[in-house]
């Protein structure tokens, strides 16, 4: 066999004979690694498999710049999961989505002539994207975007008539 960034005990571990490599899955370098790597663990995990297996699989998973990028890791370099994945991050962390903070959410604005169950549909769009969003926050940022005057006095008046009750 060539030369290969895995150890060699990596490679003379066997595959099982019924193991499905995830091959739907690939990672070109333009996506976000962490999501990748995480949706690639969810699904290996399933198969309760060992760290060579892990590693062999993975291989399978690169594409394009990425599969460059990993034949370009010194020969016997990998002789764990971690190894890959420590190397895998360190090497497309430019492309790790960024976290959004809620006041991005003071950009999503109902568009004139949009009708508001699309603007409805792209706020709670945005909203999925933002960890740590409050109730109140999301509120406050929904009623901002809206053009309906008559929508947000009644959207206010009931948030009120909510808090009343509480």
């Amino acid at each position: 066999m060539g030369a290969t960034p895995f150890h060699h005990s990596i490679l003379e571990v066997r595959l099982p004979k019924h193991f499905d490599k995830p091959t739907n899955m690939r990672y070109n370098g333009t996506q976000d690694p962490q999501e990748h790597l995480t949706a690639f663990e969810s699904r290996i995990n399933l198969e309760g498999l060992g760290d060579e297996v892990r590693c062999r699989a993975f291989l399978v998973n690169l594409a394009g710049p990425a599969i460059r990028w990993f034949n370009a890791l010194p020969q016997g370099s990998v002789t764990t999961f971690a190894d890959i994945t420590r190397a895998f991050l360190a090497q497309f962390t430019t492309c790790i989505a960024k976290a959004k903070h809620p006041i991005n959410l003071l950009r999503v604005t109902q568009k004139s002539g949009e009708p508001t169950k699309k603007y409805l549909e792209r706020f709670n769009d945005e909203c999925l994207e933002i960890d740590g969003l409050t109730d109140s926050v999301a509120s406050l940022c929904l009623i901002n975007g809206l053009l309906s005057e008559d929508f947000k006095k009644y959207l206010i008046t009931k948030h009120v008539w909510t808090m009343l009750e509480i």
